[in-house]
């Protein structure tokens, strides 16, 4: 720690500062079990304020780290060693639509179904819609490259980025990506930022491509035979043309009967479901893609009749509250996210079971089938031993299956200690000198991701005012917080109520 005072975060960004309370406890936590202790929140005004802060953490060697809604479930969001969230959820502006170039310029917090509805008077609309999408952000879903189920016809986050504006852990501003349809300049950075879970530079700006919205969506809940094989269900709807499928989503027995669909859907409760959206561009043509596969769907095996919705939107809501309604009938759990090739998932599933025999615990299963992408779930403290005996054999067995131990949720906190496992030490080495590239100091959200390593490696990051914490005195304000575009020209200011 640098000795004497270090200058006042107050002064130094314009935006609000809060340095205690309950909303920066909030701020402590994401969707995941792990739990963090900020020393202080800014809510930067504009591009200018996050390079402001950034020369400031970089001079002091402050941790920070970028937040949107906190729904990330590895602990991306989450400050390990102390130091400042970055909290951007206010940031968003949707515009402009460009409906001839189909894109549309947004800041990182605008949540993932607000844009659906701003976009959805111009025709256009962003295809990835994670589970969490009522309340996620655009920059959370390109920071761990979020998919969701439309990602079987779609592809996940990264395929519908044409541009970020971000500041790197250098203080210094940069622009990845283009706004033409096409170029070939060397290696593609933007890839390289998407995913990067904020440990290269802080998104302020993000340009989206878009696509069409189909005059047709239809969702079919089907109700599954006990036995079925999975796998066969995949690869038979993956290798039929003339379908119009997008989406192919599986529910074991206890997830959908916790849904509505789960206990109105055609058939009897304690089913298994699987889950289409439908797409067409008029109704003969919705005609012959739902026969199409409802023919395929009894070669597979499934001759259940499906429950239809009108609007695929309404039923991609209700499986949305699967996590939700798990957590309200067994509370905390292991939350994992593999994948493996869709020809192997009946293995995956096989060795899912096996774990949960082996560890006398339950397990829950639900996740994208169409692309070999399941969560399973486990009925077990997530912060436990046995929690991380259960995730790391989780995790060998999708490595041991030709798959990666995350399809979709990102690497975090949780599963850093297998990235190297399945990248290899070479591509480690590579992704280092990309973060020291961007982020010298190791200031960009330390502990996620990969390890650390550097100056701010193993040890705790100071409070802003470059001294230890100190309790509270009673009597007194518990939390402090700048007021918005008001600089303060003396150290001493008076506390205020966020």
């Amino acid at each position: 720690m640098p000795s004497g005072r270090w200058p006042s975060l107050e002064r130094a960004v314009r935006g609000d500062v809060v340095l205690g309370g309950d909303a920066l406890d909030r701020l402590g936590r994401d969707g995941s079990h792990v739990r963090g202790a900020p020393r202080a929140a800014v809510r930067p005004l504009d591009e200018d304020d996050v390079v402001d802060l950034v020369r400031w953490a970089r001079r002091h060697r402050v941790a920070l780290v970028p937040r949107g809604a906190g729904t990330s479930l590895d602990g991306e969001s989450v400050p390990i060693r102390g130091g400042v969230v970055v909290d951007l959820s206010g940031w968003k502006e949707v515009g402009p639509i460009d409906a001839e170039a189909r894109t549309v310029r947004v800041g990182p917090g605008v949540v993932n179904l607000d844009l659906q509805s701003a976009l959805r008077p111009s025709g256009l609309f962003f295809p990835p819609n994670p589970g969490s999408w009522a309340t996620c952000t655009i920059g959370g879903n390109v920071g761990t490259n979020a998919s969701g189920p439309r990602s079987y016809g779609y592809g996940a986050a990264r395929r519908w980025v044409r541009a970020v504006e971000a500041v790197l852990g250098t203080g210094e501003r940069v622009r990845w990506g283009s706004l033409a349809e096409k170029r070939s300049v060397g290696p593609e950075l933007l890839h390289v930022f998407v995913g990067s879970e904020g440990t290269l530079g802080i998104a302020t700006a993000i340009t989206l491509r878009l696509a069409p919205i189909p005059a047709i969506r239809n969702g079919w809940a089907v109700r599954l035979p006990a036995k079925v094989r999975l796998g066969r269900i995949a690869s038979t709807l993956a290798r039929t043309g003339g379908t119009g499928l997008s989406a192919i989503e599986y529910l074991d027995p206890v997830c959908a009967e916790g849904l509505p669909f789960g206990r109105t859907s055609r058939g009897r409760s304690g089913s298994a479901l699987l889950l289409l959206e439908i797409e067409a561009s008029s109704r003969a043509e919705a005609r012959q893609h739902r026969l199409r596969v409802r023919t395929v769907l009894r070669a597979a095996g499934v001759p259940s009749e499906p429950t239809e919705f009108d609007d695929a939107n309404r039923m991609w809501s209700v499986r949305g509250e699967a996590g939700r309604v798990l957590d309200d009938r067994y509370g905390p759990r292991v939350r994992e996210d593999v994948a493996v090739p869709p020809a192997r998932v009946d293995e995956l599933v096989t060795q899912l079971r096996r774990i949960a025999t082996d560890e006398r615990v339950r397990l829950f299963l639900f996740g994208h089938l169409g692309e070999g992408s399941l969560h399973p779930n486990y009925e077990v403290d997530p912060g436990s031993p046995q929690a991380e005996r259960i995730r790391s054999a989780v995790w060998r067995a999708s490595l041991g299956l030709g798959g990666t131990i995350s399809g979709e949720h990102g690497i975090g906190r949780l599963k850093r200690r297998f990235l190297d496992r399945e990248l290899g030490a070479p591509a480690m080495r590579l992704l280092w000198a990309i973060r020291d590239a961007c982020d010298p100091d190791g200031i960009l959200n330390p502990g996620k991701l990969y390890a650390d390593r550097g100056p701010t490696s193993g040890r705790s990051f100071p409070s802003p005012s470059g001294r230890a914490a100190r309790p509270i005195r009673r009597g007194l304000p518990t939390s402090v917080v700048r007021r918005r575009g008001v600089r303060s020209k003396s150290p001493k200011r008076r506390a205020v109520s966020p």
